[in-house]
């Protein structure tokens, strides 16, 4: 309870007018309720908040429709965003008769991912770093009707526009296209609003470390400092709902879509992981690049499952724009401390606290909580029944010839692909309840819907090459 006691003492110290109780539903969106600070006492954290699970898309029927939601009084911080001074607190969602998880909770399954790492006895803790990009744009429109099927993306600074009229003229300096990494300003042109967009994360309790201009054409991305796997899960809907709202205080528009355009390179969400025990770092050791014989389990784990992982960590239509072979894309079911079209790369360090691994492949369109948890329970698949990932892949994998590059496997090309898969393989994801076959086949359904609706849309470049047939 002294948590409890600290955010009634924040309440008091801040005169805090309002709480936000925060949850994420099946798909990763942040939902959230505004509750007045009167309603707030040690007994509202013990009893929880009852909603209607029934309005929420993959949840509960309307005739079990109530739902509970059981505050963690250590997510709490202050929101940035509203005129009115409130705190918000993440929540878990737990069957209001019994009390217990309710199994279709994302974060729930998060908080089980990392109390059965434990119950292994291969390690204590682990330790996620999440890298997910963005695109900033000025202008988005779209439409989806049965006469008309478009988007149109527009942005002051876009390598499209070198030849725009604009008021008060035409500077010139943009990033071209693929050419966006690093530039100083005045190419790189949103160095302010990312400094504040990363300032405002470290006031809400996020440990940050830099900032920078991706690869494409207003391609962004803010990085994190590693932490635990429900704390970074919980960081990344944060760190979403700060990106957001700056942007928009700026007039301007985000989009974690991983392939919002074509022609440039997409966005990604690489993710870093290590395992600990007692303190020490278990990925560390005299294997290949310095890794532990658990690490190099560890990663077989991932890429034996890669293509179940696909539909957790890959969970939209357009994850697989991005997902394209032959290009910088990490669609090789391949691990290299060298190679970053690999699924899987071990970051080259000196420290044996730093030895971890990176999965290449997830995007940030993927619900943190599921995308997290499913990694790590497929790398500890991996270290149960000691899965070799055979020999690393330290040629260069984008001038490989034909033969050689044909007989490594490759993830899924398309959500359909990766449904099926998750059907088809996810038993691994079942260890200790941690996933539940309700929660996959939830999930699963609610994706089919989307696999459907793309795929019963005509697209406009079916137009122009079958219009005329």
């Amino acid at each position: 309870m002294s948590k409890v006691h600290d955010i009634l003492q924040l309440i008091k110290d801040e005169e805090v007018q309002y709480l936000d109780v925060r949850f994420t539903d099946p798909k990763g969106k942040l939902q959230h309720v505004t509750l007045d600070i009167d309603l707030v006492d040690e007994d509202f954290f013990e009893e929880g908040f009852m909603f209607d699970g029934s309005s929420i898309a993959g949840w509960k029927s309307i005739d079990q429709s109530d739902m509970k939601l059981i505050l963690d009084p250590g997510s709490a911080y202050i929101d940035p965003f509203y005129a009115e001074k409130t705190i918000c607190v993440h929540c878990n969602v737990v069957e209001p008769d019994t009390g217990e998880a309710y199994s279709r909770d994302p974060r729930g399954t998060a908080a089980k991912a990392e109390a059965y790492l434990k119950s292994t006895g291969i390690g204590d803790t682990a330790y996620f770093g999440p890298e997910a990009e963005f695109f900033l744009f000025d202008d988005v429109r779209y439409s989806v009707t049965p006469q008309k099927v478009s988007f149109e993306l527009d942005a002051e600074s876009a390598a499209w526009n070198t030849d725009a009229e604009f008021e008060g003229g035409n500077m010139g300096h943009r990033a071209a296209h693929k050419g966006g990494y690093f530039p100083v300003n005045p190419i790189d042109e949103a160095q302010d609003i990312r400094s504040e967009m990363l300032s405002t994360m470290k006031r809400m309790g996020i440990k940050v470390d830099k900032h920078h201009h991706e690869v494409a054409s207003c391609q962004h991305e803010l990085g994190m400092i590693f932490g635990g796997l429900v704390e970074q899960a919980d960081n990344i809907q944060k760190y979403k709902y700060v990106i957001h709202n700056v942007a928009h205080a700026y007039g301007k528009t985000v989009t974690f879509m991983p392939k919002p355009m074509k022609g440039d390179n997409g966005s990604g969400m690489h993710v870093n992981m290590s395992i600990w025990k007692d303190g020490k770092p278990l990925f560390a050791g005299d294997k290949y690049a310095d890794l532990s014989q658990e690490a190099l389990w560890f990663i077989g784990g991932i890429l034996k499952h890669a293509k179940s992982l696909n539909a957790l960590t890959n969970p939209s239509t357009n994850s697989y724009k991005r997902l394209i072979p032959g290009f910088e894309a990490p669609v090789l079911r391949a691990y290299s401390a060298r190679n970053r079209s690999g699924c899987v790369r071990i970051p080259w360090t000196e420290s044996p606290k730093a030895k971890r691994v990176e999965a290449r492949f997830p995007d940030p369109a993927a619900n943190p909580y599921l995308a997290f948890s499913a990694l790590l329970m497929a790398g500890l698949d991996g270290i149960k029944h000691k899965i070799d990932p055979g020999p690393a892949s330290d040629k260069d994998l984008y001038d490989l010839p034909p033969e050689e590059l044909a007989a490594i496997p490759t993830v899924c090309g398309s959500l359909r692909e990766a449904l099926e898969s998750l059907e088809a393989d996810h038993d691994y994801l079942l260890a200790g309840d941690v996933f539940t076959k309700d929660q996959l086949e939830g999930f699963i359904a609610l994706k089919w819907e989307e696999v459907y609706a793309y795929e019963h849309t005509p697209h406009p470049i079916e137009y122009a090459m079958y219009y005329s047939c």
